[in-house]
C-alpha cells in the first residue's frame, strides 16, 4: 500500500513487486511475540477482504475462505481490470502444503456470513457482484461446502437489483432462535437507483432460492455507496 504516492500522483493505491511471492501468515492464538509467526507461500493469491477461517483436523489444518483479487495492482486506477475470485485455501501446518479450490469464478467481494460462525466452519456466504466494476449490481449466496465435493460453481442463490441500481456491502442478521439453521435469517443492504435518485433499504430472506425481498424501505435521502456495514440489535444498544 502506498497512500502518499496515490494522493500526490494518482494511479493505483496498491503496488506490486512481481519478483516476490504472496504469502499468508499464521500465528498461534496465544503467541508471546512475532517470532511464533509462520509464513506460507501462496503464489498469485491477493486477498483484501477475508470472509472466514477455521481449524480442521484437530488444529493441524487451517481453512480460509476469501476472494483472490486478480490484477490487484490496478486498485482504484483501472477498476475494470479488477476481478475477485472467491477461493477456499487450506494450509496444512504439519507438511506446509497449501491447496486452493475456486468457489466461484464470478467477480465477487464483500462477503459476509452469519456472525455466530466467525472462526468456525460455516457453509454459507453472501457476497456482492462487482459489475460493472467498481459498482455492485447484485448479491449471491454461496454454499462453500460444494467445493469439497466437486469443482462446480458454488452459487446457490442470486438477486440482481436491476438496471441502474447498485448496492453497498451487505450484512447478515440471524434470527434469535439458537436452534435455527446457519442461513435462517436476513440479508440487509442499501440500494441506490441512479436513474431516479432514490435509495432503499432492503431486507432479504437468506434462505430463499432467489433471496426474496421481504422488506423494502424507501429512504428520504440519498445514501452513498457504503464500503463496510454492521448491524446492531436494539438489545445490544440498550447495554451501552
Amino acid at each position: 500500500m502506498n497512500p502518499i504516492k496515490f494522493i500526490l500522483t494518482g494511479g493505483s493505491l496498491v503496488g506490486m513487486n512481481s519478483r516476490k511471492i504472496s504469502r499468508l501468515g499464521v500465528i498461534p492464538h496465544y503467541a508471546k511475540d512475532e517470532s511464533e509467526m509462520r509464513w506460507f507461500d501462496v503464489p498469485g493469491f491477493n486477498n483484501l477482504h477475508a470472509i472466514n477461517a477455521w481449524e480442521e483436523d484437530g488444529g493441524d489444518t487451517i481453512v480460509l475462505v476469501a476472494p483472490n483479487i486478480l490484477s490487484v495492482e490496478h486498485t482504484l486506477e483501472r477498476m475494470d481490470m479488477i476481478h475477485g475470485c472467491v477461493e477456499k485455501v487450506k494450509i496444512n501446518l504439519n507438511s506446509g502444503v497449501v491447496s486452493r479450490h475456486p468457489i466461484s469464478t464470478r467477480n465477487l467481494d464483500f462477503g459476509v456470513i452469519n456472525p455466530t460462525y466467525v472462526g468456525k466452519k460455516n457453509k454459507y456466504v453472501y457476497a456482492t457482484i462487482g459489475y460493472p466494476p467498481p459498482k455492485l449490481s447484485g448479491i449471491v449466496k454461496l454454499d462453500v461446502s460444494i467445493a469439497e465435493v466437486d469443482r462446480r460453481d458454488c452459487i446457490v442463490a442470486c438477486r440482481i437489483f436491476g438496471e441502474g441500481c447498485f448496492c453497498g456491502e451487505p450484512f447478515f442478521m440471524a434470527k434469535n432462535n439458537l436452534e435455527d439453521e446457519e442461513d435462517d435469517g436476513y440479508v440487509m443492504l442499501y440500494v441506490h437507483n441512479e436513474k431516479t435518485g432514490e435509495s432503499n433499504f432492503l431486507v432479504m430472506d437468506a434462505t430463499s432460492p432467489n433471496l426474496d425481498i421481504v422488506a423494502n424501505v424507501k429512504l428520504p435521502r440519498r445514501v452513498p455507496y457504503g464500503f463496510h456495514g454492521i448491524f446492531v440489535r436494539e438489545s445490544d444498544l440498550n447495554k451501552l
